[in-house]
C-alpha cells in the first residue's frame, strides 16, 4: 500500500509527489498520456521563477527526474475508478491495475478545447497556442489571430493587442458572449479587427503556422497571414469519473478551495482540474504542494 496515489503527472501532480516524498511518504503517480502535462506543448517557458528561458519539455523532464530521484514510482495508465474501503482508497486502471493508498490526490488537469480542423494538433507549439499569458510575448510585433467569443478570448485579444502588430478576433457569431466593456475597449484598438460570423477552416504553413483561412456563413473564404493563433474556446476538465467523491461546479471543475480538500476524507485535488480564476504553471505547482501537505497531515492523523 502507498501513502499517496496521485492521479495525473503534470506540474501539479509531480509537485505533489515531490512534497509528499520529502515529507517521508511513499507516492505513486499514475498518468494516462505523457508525464509533464500540457506544459510540454510550450516551445518556451519564460514566466517560471528562477528560470529565464526553458522549453516546456525540458522543464517537465527536469521536474520528472527530480521527483523520481526522490523515490516516486510512476505508472503510465488511465485511472478508471477510485473505490473506498474504510480508510483505504483503491485505484483501478484501464490495463487492469489495482493500487491501494491511504490518500489520493486528483491532478488530472483540464485540456483545452480544440477547433477540430486539419493539422491543428500538428501545429500546437508551432504557432497554435492556447494561452496568451504564457506564449503571447513570443509574437511581439507579429500578426496573430484569436478564436473565441467569451471573456477568455476577449482578454487574450486585449493582452496581445499591446504587443502584436495586428490581432484578428475570429468569432462564429455576430456578437460576443463576453463583457460589453471588453468588446468596446477592443473596438477602440486600431490594431484589432473583428472577423465575425466566421469560422477558421484551414491552417497554413509547413512546420510553422503562416496563416489561416476563415469562412463566413455565406461560404466566402478569406486567407489571413498570421504567425500565431490563440484558440480560446474553453477547457474541459477530466473529473467525471470522480463525481461521487468530489463536488463539481457547473463546468465540471472540482469545487474546492485553496486548501485543495474535497467532501471525501483523504481525497484531495490539485491544479487545473480545480475551480480557480488563474490556471498557470505556478498555480499548478502551488496546488500540488498544498494538496500534498494536506494529504500528509491527513495520513498522520489516522
Amino acid at each position: 500500500m502507498y501513502d499517496i496515489i496521485i492521479v495525473g503527472g503534470g506540474p501539479a501532480g509531480l509537485t505533489a509527489a515531490l512534497y509528499a516524498l520529502r515529507a517521508g511518504k511513499t507516492a505513486l503517480i499514475i498518468e494516462k498520456n505523457a508525464f509533464g502535462g500540457q506544459i510540454t506543448w510550450s516551445p518556451k517557458v519564460e514566466n517560471f521563477p528562477t528560470i529565464e528561458s526553458i522549453s516546456g519539455t525540458e522543464l517537465a523532464d527536469r521536474l520528472m527526474e527530480q521527483t523520481m530521484n526522490q523515490g516516486a514510482e510512476m505508472e503510465l495508465d488511465e485511472v478508471t475508478a477510485i473505490e473506498l474501503d474504510g480508510d483505504v482508497k483503491r485505484v483501478k486502471t484501464e490495463f487492469g491495475g489495482e493500487f491501494e493508498a491511504k490518500a489520493v490526490i486528483i491532478a488530472t488537469g483540464a485540456r483545452p478545447r480544440m477547433l477540430g480542423i486539419e493539422r491543428e494538433a500538428e501545429l500546437v507549439g508551432s504557432g497554435v497556442c492556447f494561452c496568451a499569458v504564457c506564449d503571447g510575448a513570443f509574437y511581439k510585433g507579429c500578426p496573430v489571430a484569436v478564436n473565441g467569443g467569451g471573456n477568455s478570448a476577449l482578454q487574450d485579444a486585449m493582452l496581445l493587442s499591446d504587443t502584436c502588430s495586428r490581432v484578428y478576433l475570429v468569432h462564429r457569431r455576430d456578437s460576443f458572449r463576453g463583457e460589453a466593456k471588453l468588446v468596446e475597449a477592443l473596438r477602440e484598438k486600431e490594431n484589432v479587427e473583428f472577423v465575425l460570423n466566421s469560422s477558421i477552416t484551414a491552417l497554413h504553413g509547413e512546420t510553422e503556422l503562416t496563416g489561416i483561412t476563415v469562412t463566413d456563413k455565406m461560404g466566402n473564404e478569406r486567407k489571413i497571414a498570421v504567425d500565431g493563433l490563440f484558440v480560446a474556446i474553453g477547457h474541459a476538465p477530466d473529473n467525471g469519473i470522480f463525481a461521487e467523491l468530489i463536488d463539481l461546479d457547473a463546468g465540471g471543475y472540482a469545487d474546492s478551495g485553496e486548501d485543495c480538500m474535497t467532501k471525501t476524507s483523504g481525497v484531495f485535488v490539485a491544479g487545473d482540474c480545480r475551480k480557480k480564476s488563474v490556471r498557470q504553471l505556478t498555480t499548478a505547482a502551488a496546488d500540488g504542494s498544498a494538496a500534498a501537505l494536506a494529504a500528509c497531515s491527513y495520513i498522520d492523523s489516522l
